[in-house]
């Protein structure tokens, strides 16, 4: 018999980020006896005693902030010498995805693939000026551009995003549809009252994702409705600054923050509606999955219109006006139907099955 084609993703690490998780859900709906996907990464992450158990491999070289840039580049053309098994590299690290691809043409990778999931980088200005540089050699070096939606192809990929292909952020329709048990249960455990409106956020705590001024935003809203919980799913460098914050400001019995969980799916039944104020975003999975479990969506008007399922649950707000917001948020149905949504996103294509059988494709025909 045959052994699978094995790809190799790059990434930093295998966390609960949203192209991290459209990865393995796109691995568990591999079929693996035709391609397994092993990893190439800097730092542990939560996912890997999964990949281990799937049968992927995963491999770690230092990262650039640890080692520099010369050791960094010597790394990864160590590692591509080293690992000539390797046919097909599928980078996932938006412009710092130039120095993989670069490496890997150098070691004879014959397809190798950018996959950008972001419209903009996030650092200091020394930081974005040293992932430009990397990304100047990916349209010379990718064989292949992958995007998750239009804005981020035309981000990284410039002129070429004419040839690159828009892959679905899927996920796994069934898990999100709505259930009352499963939002009763959730409620319960947090200890949240019936007549609690709870305002949910998941997402790395980053300057992308805002977050102080989604604080500043319940501030507001807990003023109209003292029944009101924000419920802050996720970690990231800046969860102590927004902590504190939630502190100085005397909100801290009423917002929880959960850390990264692996439950999302349950959680979200237990939210009232859902709010994103993000300064930038390819196509963030989460709102997808907002939308698939029947949550009002209240986003920035930053994210693109690739978004909207077009089930009614997406409202776009300006990112300057924290008053637009609470009043949004303050009118929302609360006898929305939630369970319709699971129809309109599967006709949008965002069941991850379908997902799979392209990038299936594109793999084995090469």
């Amino acid at each position: 018999m045959d052994k699978p084609l094995r790809i190799l993703h790059v990434v930093v690490n295998m966390n609960r980020g949203g192209a991290e998780t459209l990865i393995m859900n796109l691995y568990r709906n591999m079929d693996r006896s035709k391609i397994q996907f092993d990893f190439l990464t800097c730092k542990e992450g939560v996912f890997d005693k999964e990949i281990l158990e799937m049968g992927g491999a995963i491999n770690r070289i230092p990262y650039v902030t640890d080692v520099g840039h010369f050791e960094y580049i010597k790394a990864l053309n160590k590692f591509f010498v080293t690992h000539p098994e390797y046919k097909i590299v599928h980078s996932h690290m938006d412009k710092m995805s130039g120095f993989i691809l670069r490496a890997a043409k150098k070691a004879g990778v014959s397809m190798r693939i950018a996959h950008s999931h972001n419209t903009s980088s996030e650092g200091s200005i020394a930081a974005k000026m040293y992932k430009w540089y990397s990304g100047i050699s990916i349209n010379k070096d990718a064989t292949q551009f992958l995007a998750c939606s239009n804005e981020a192809s035309k981000w990284l990929f410039g002129k070429k995003s004419r040839s690159s292909l828009v892959l679905k952020n899927g996920i796994e329709l069934d898990d999100f549809g709505f259930s009352h048990k499963v939002r009763n249960s959730e409620r319960e455990k947090m200890g949240l009252d019936e007549k609690a409106q709870v305002i949910g956020h998941v997402g790395r705590f980053c300057e992308q994702k805002n977050h102080s001024f989604i604080i500043d935003i319940f501030d507001e809203l807990l003023k109209i409705n003292p029944n009101a919980v924000l419920i802050l799913v996720g970690d990231g460098p800046l969860r102590t600054k927004i902590e504190s914050k939630v502190t100085d400001m005397g909100l801290t019995n009423s917002v929880k923050f959960l850390g990264v969980r692996g439950n999302v799916n349950e959680l979200l039944q237990a939210f009232d509606s859902f709010i994103f104020p993000s300064l930038h975003e390819g196509l963030p999975v989460t709102l997808v999955e907002a939308q698939a479990s029947g949550l009002s969506c209240f986003i920035s008007e930053a994210i693109t219109p690739e978004v909207n399922m077009e089930t009614g649950l997406i409202n776009y707000l300006p990112i300057n006006d924290k008053y637009q917001w609470v009043e949004k948020i303050n009118a929302i149905d609360k006898d929305f139907p939630r369970e319709i949504a699971h129809h309109a996103l599967n006709k949008k294509g965002y069941d991850i099955k379908n997902t799979a059988k392209v990038i299936e494709r594109l793999y084995l025909e090469g």
